[in-house]
């Protein structure tokens, strides 16, 4: 007879262990349990409900649990010992400081202290370089989230001032790469999509507002644990420093770059770090050479738009394709093939994208001269314009040091400035002859008048030049202008679903919604559609409990409609026609014309009764009549394609039925949502009309 195996020492009890479990394994205590789990990339398990039971010993039920393979994997961990060792110190500092011996205290701590260093981690985690730009996505976020809160006890400056230098650096490299993509203005902040070897990487960036650095609970703590994240930036910190060592050296240049901190201090951003190639001489001749070839292009770009009429500005630019004021010596053009489906009914292939080439990315702004002004958000204009070719941007003081500024605001070389105020008209001159008055009138005039020659656009401008790949029209985002709608790059629209970007007629379900506009225009002229419950709804309910009438009169009360031969759509023929075509049984033409006369005769009374032509009465119940013919044919389509997919579902097993049914239901759900959204564009589009008239 073999040993009683004891409970609770084999299975899926040995599989997992408690927090507290870990905690005394590894003589730890929780907070540094916590740092070292993130080091490591260990994160609590949820075991099945059915097990969770039998794997707690308590008695209640504990709610975290860990692998005992992670754990044991954490023995080995050589940061283990530097956190015992550092908590150890701390006991003996504690007891200096008991003493009043601060000397001492102060001595250990600056020499004995140990200082972690997260280099082995960061190898192991990421054993090649596509693994650390895969995982990039959540330390650019991290990174620039503290690099734009203000410094607090649990966020001290130099962390900050860390933060800030590495995400300049990364900046630096796209600049130089031109591997930035996409971007996108949301309500959370900027985001941002570079490609690099291949991987995609995401990230967001807030805004820059005056924001606390932590809100207050309801029992006064803090809802935010500034410890669980600053053990997750100190990582992120390595990970990026070691991103862009191996970028920046795969590019030729020195890493780390200079970085000026009298000039980081006065706003430089871009312009406080200095980029060194390999060879110091060969790099700043290079740049020389370039900024030379640059001034000499813009110079002759200003002077061919000087040499214009400065009346006429406007339509030149308008007349430009997609507002491009180059000539096609110098705006490189490059075709994309366009891949066309097969089947008319079938997807629409997704199509290459101008944006995904390296070459459109480092020419799009190239040939251009940009300045902004003092109220547009400097750094992610800048940062966008230069990771997208353009090597003059200049901007108002107010908006920074000037190192790093192209030109000023009154710069002949300028092709665009970018504006963020409403288009004002000019202020009327001082009615007396004061002094004060008139210098007033001059600088304010002298604010808002408008340069010849010079294009003023938007913010918007930039990002959706951007996403497009292609330069948009200028005077969409003119000053003052309703801008276009700014939508996210990253939402591919499937088949059926609302797209704004493509007109009503174009998408699903036009014929229907012309059909209704016709007869909301016809029958309730002056009233308006309640958009929920209202006109259309009780019109469309109508057509359903029409064409239940037909197919129980067709059908003789069947539900099904059984298979048809061609006698029996001869027999349903003469059904089918219009009341207005039937001539009676006889079919003599005598009646037949005293038909015609006494409709005839109807339609002059009614004319004359709503002062209108006969002729326009009798065209509009043509069209009426057309209309109807119309919604029937296409009725009785709807029906005969829902019952060949109702004969389908019967010969289903019932599992293939209910997932048909499931996907017959979102499908519905989408084109209710989708239709939704139409209907809301339709009366937007409808209340412009009227109010432009």
């Amino acid at each position: 007879m073999g040993r009683i195996k004891k409970k609770g020492t084999s299975g899926a009890t040995n599989n997992y262990l408690t927090r507290s479990q870990a905690v005394r394994k590894l003589q730890l205590p929780l907070g540094d349990f916590r740092r070292l789990c993130i080091f490591k990339g260990v994160y609590p398990r949820d075991p099945s409900s059915r097990s969770k039971k039998r794997i707690s010993k308590s008695a209640t039920p504990s709610t975290t649990f860990y692998y005992a393979k992670d754990i044991q994997y954490l023995l080995h961990e050589p940061l283990l010992a530097q956190l015992r060792e550092k908590k150890a110190l701390e006991k003996k500092i504690a007891k200096a400081l008991g003493r009043g011996d601060l000397t001492d205290a102060s001595r250990w701590e600056r020499e004995h202290m140990p200082r972690m260093r997260l280099d082995h981690i960061v190898k192991e985690r990421y054993p090649t370089f596509v693994d650390a730009l895969r995982d990039l996505d959540d330390a650019l976020s991290m990174l620039y989230l503290f690099a734009s809160i203000p410094s607090t006890p649990d966020v001290p400056p130099s962390l900050i001032a860390r933060c800030h230098r590495l995400t300049l650096e990364w900046e630096h490299y796209l600049i130089r790469s031109n591997t930035l993509r996409k971007s996108f203005l949301s309500i959370k902040g900027i985001y941002y999509q570079a490609t690099i070897q291949g991987q995609d990487i995401l990230w967001l960036v807030p805004y820059k507002f005056v924001m606390g650095a932590g809100r207050t609970g309801d029992a006064g703590g803090d809802l935010v644990d500034w410890r669980i994240m600053r053990t997750f930036v100190e990582f992120y910190t390595t990970l990026l420093g070691f991103v862009n060592f191996r970028l920046f050296t795969a590019a030729g240049v020195v890493y780390p770059p200079k970085f000026d901190v009298e000039a980081g201090e006065k706003g430089a951003e871009l312009g406080a770090v200095k980029l060194e190639g390999r060879d110091a001489s060969e790099q700043e001749r290079i740049e020389s050479r370039e900024d030379v070839e640059g001034n000499e292009r813009a110079q002759a770009e200003a002077d061919r738009l000087l040499s214009l009429p400065a009346d006429e500005p406007s339509d030149e630019q308008s007349d430009a394709p997609n507002g491009d004021l180059t000539t096609t010596e110098d705006a490189p053009t490059q075709t994309l093939d366009e891949f066309q489906s097969v089947d008319p009914q079938a997807d629409t292939l997704l199509q290459p994208s101008p944006t995904a080439d390296a070459s459109v990315a480092s020419h799009l702004f190239e040939p251009f001269t940009f300045f902004l002004s003092r109220e547009t958000p400097r750094h992610p204009i800048e940062f966008l314009l230069k990771a997208f070719g353009c090597k003059r941007v200049g901007w108002d003081t107010t908006l920074g040091s000037d190192p790093g500024s192209y030109c000023s605001e009154d710069d002949a070389r300028i092709t665009h400035q970018i504006v963020d105020r409403p288009d004002l008209p000019l202020p009327s001159p001082p009615a007396t002859d004061d002094d004060e008055e008139a210098g007033a009138w001059e600088a304010r005039k002298k604010l808002l008048e408008r340069v010849p020659g010079r294009i003023y656009v938007q913010p918007q401008w930039v990002w959706d030049c951007v996403n497009a790949g292609v330069l948009q029209r200028p005077d969409l985002y003119a000053p003052g202008a309703t801008l276009p709608p700014h939508l996210s790059p990253w939402v591919k629209v499937k088949r059926g679903e609302y797209d704004p970007t493509v007109p009503l007629a174009e998408q699903n379900g036009a014929e229907v919604i012309e059909d209704d506009d016709e007869e909301i225009e016809e029958g309730s002229e002056g009233e308006e559609v309640d958009g929920v419950r209202g006109d259309e709804e009780a019109r469309e309910l109508e057509e359903e409990l029409v064409d239940d009438e037909e197919e129980e009169a067709d059908d003789g009360g069947m539900d099904i409609e059984l298979a048809g031969s061609d006698d029996d759509e001869e027999n349903e023929a003469p059904t089918k026609q219009a009341p207005d075509d039937w001539a009676g049984f006889s079919g003599d033409e005598e009646d037949a014309d005293v038909d015609d006369s006494a409709r005839q005769t109807q339609l002059e009374l009614e004319a004359e009764a709503l002062g209108r032509n006969a002729d326009e009465i009798a065209a509009a119940s043509k069209s009426s009549t057309s209309t109807e013919a119309k919604r029937a044919a296409r009725s009785r389509a709807e029906r005969e394609k829902q019952e060949e997919v109702e004969r389908r579902k019967g010969m289903m097993s019932r599992k293939k039925r209910k997932i048909f049914e499931k996907m017959e239901f979102s499908n519905a759900r989408r084109d209710e949502k989708a239709e939704g959204l139409r209907a809301k564009k339709r009366r937007i589009e409808k209340a412009a009309s009227s109010g432009a008239k």
